[in-house]
């Protein structure tokens, strides 16, 4: 058989000179680009995501679970698993709604936090992030109202911004979403003749916030879903990852079978993100529309991981790891909290979370946080995400989001010393220049 030898292709002969376009030539596009995509704003965790891998950053800013405690052996024994008794099968397509048996897991693991759930309510989705496009894709048209917390996960401001969502932000404090400030949002909506699509909240461990909704809360937002017929995308990535308390019922157990509440989850973070396999569990209309919409994106989730993840919970308790992880995470937690009370000002407030994998902090309303973060990373080469990414208004100037759980105890304690000598700095240069604080 003749084969083709490209080991010396010349790559002028490949493409025109006159074709090869560069950089520069993004204009010929602009007229041709869809309107969404000139709304689309980026993801800060990404834009700062190279920063990891430059090793004399300590970076803050990702929300990386601890990858490294999954031990070789495991992942080893998994992979054989696969290479012999299911190659076939993992490097084939897989269903649009994800591999049954799986399925039936997911319940499980749904069930380990008191969340009821059939497998026919279960599509398996190419990561948590998938399972938030694909709910704000099926309900929202472009100047359609999303209600969100303030702040709100930074991942999800670039879905909203793709499908031209009209966001309004509902503040957070410690107990979670403020219920009355929602129900006063609600109330000037309907006066002037707005009604949002859905309300999406992160009610456990909330990232960036780092706080948890109360009971009480959860009551009322789910009878304030029931009487205003509010639908509620409920994101919950991260109500394994605990550290203090008893946990509290999902506003989907809440709903009861009602409709009104959407969930979403991942293994990002019981077990690794890496994977990328996460899960909707919606009404069977809601899934039907969602199917088709991730059939237009990616056919099916990848088979090999779901299949390695399959493989997996056949052999081991994952609740093993997660206890694992949740010890580091815990003193990692510590080692941060400890932190700032000893490097940040007297005028800084910080979130005390109880499970998750961030803190939030909030400096003096004079210091900005984008530019901190560049003197941050230039002066102290240290990396956080800054508190305006987590709002669509342009709030959260002063503030920032701070992952523990992707870095040692120590490196934690050295990067908040950093940060905190930078944050010195800049109240210093203020002071200097005639300002108050």
């Amino acid at each position: 058989m003749r084969h083709l030898d490209v080991t010396h292709a010349d790559p002028s002969r490949a493409r025109p000179a006159e074709l090869a376009l560069e950089p520069g030539d993004s204009a010929r596009y602009d007229a041709r680009f869809a309107s969404r995509a000139a709304g689309i704003v980026s993801s800060a965790m990404r834009d700062l995501m190279a920063l990891s891998e430059r090793p004399e950053i300590i970076s803050l800013a990702g929300g990386f679970p601890n990858t490294s405690s999954f031990q070789r052996e495991t992942f080893d024994e998994v992979m054989e698993v696969l290479a012999s008794g299911h190659l076939a099968s993992s490097l084939q397509y897989g269903p649009t709604e994800g591999l049954g048996e799986l399925r039936e897991r997911i319940v499980e693991v749904m069930a380990h936090e008191g969340v009821g759930a059939r497998v026919d309510d279960v599509l398996v989705t190419s990561g948590g992030q998938q399972a938030i496009d694909l709910s704000i894709r099926t309900f929202v048209n472009p100047g359609d109202v999303v209600l969100a917390e303030g702040p709100t996960y930074p991942g999800a401001v670039p879905v909203f911004t793709t499908y031209e969502a009209d966001v309004v932000h509902v503040p957070l404090d410690d107990d979670g979403l403020s219920i009355d400030l929602l129900e006063e949002t609600l109330d000037r909506l309907d006066t002037e003749g707005r009604t949002p699509k859905l309300l999406y909240t992160i009610p456990n461990f909330h990232n960036p916030g780092g706080v948890t909704m109360s009971l009480p809360r959860r009551r009322r937002l789910i009878e304030i879903a029931h009487r205003r017929e509010l639908l509620i995308v409920e994101d919950n990535p991260y109500g394994q990852i605990r550290f203090e308390g008893d946990p509290l019922p999902t506003l989907w157990e809440l709903d009861d079978g009602a409709g009104w509440v959407i969930y979403l989850s991942t293994f990002s973070k019981i077990l690794a993100p890496g994977l990328r396999v996460g899960w909707v569990a919606a009404p069977a209309a809601v899934l039907r529309k969602m199917n088709l919409g991730k059939q237009a994106a990616d056919l099916a989730t990848s088979t090999t991981t779901q299949r390695f993840i399959l493989e997996y919970l056949r052999r081991y308790d994952w609740r093993d790891y997660v206890e694992r992880l949740n010890g580091i995470y815990h003193g990692r937690r510590d080692a941060m909290l400890r932190a700032l009370e000893e490097e940040f000002p007297a005028e800084a407030t910080w979130t005390r979370p109880r499970g998750g994998l961030f803190v939030w902090a909030t400096l003096p309303a004079y210091l900005d946080t984008r530019d901190l973060l560049a003197a941050a990373i230039s002066q102290s080469e240290v990396a956080f995400v800054p508190g305006a990414a987590a709002y669509l208004d342009g709030q959260g100037t002063s503030s920032m989001r701070l992952n523990f759980s992707g870095v040692p105890e120590a490196t934690i304690t050295e990067g908040i010393r950093r940060l905190g000598e930078t944050v010195a700095q800049a109240m210093d240069l203020h002071r200097a220049l005639g300002g108050g604080g």
